[in-house]
């Protein structure tokens, strides 16, 4: 299931609509239903909260006002640390290993 600060491409009618970022899961007073809050990554920036099955929050695809919509989690590309280009790894997962952090006052530009 998503967890709180994942981010998230909102599809509906199965188009891309936006972004979010995964603020807070709480449980509802129903089994397998959460209150999932979610900071919408657009101009202007808002909060929403959806009632939601943990099936939807995993990826399944749900109506809202008549239209099919669902979640589906961003996976940041990992990259050669050589190359600074891309590499795919199987099923999208990502690699483990350590990360370097790059402050940006001291970044070289290219």
């Amino acid at each position: 299931m998503a967890q709180e600060n994942d981010i998230v491409l909102i599809y509906c009618e199965d188009q891309p609509l936006t972004f979010a970022r995964i603020e807070e899961i709480l449980p509802d007073h129903k089994k397998d239903w959460y209150h999932v809050k979610m900071l919408i990554l657009q101009i202007p920036v808002q909060t929403v909260t959806w009632i939601l099955r943990s099936a939807y929050i995993d990826g399944a695809e749900f109506t809202m006002n008549d239209k099919s919509m669902r979640l589906k989690p961003v996976i940041s590309p990992e990259e050669d640390q050589k190359t600074g280009t891309q590499v795919k790894t199987k099923k999208n997962k990502t690699k483990t290993g350590s990360s370097r952090v790059i402050s940006l006052d001291n970044r070289r530009k290219h």
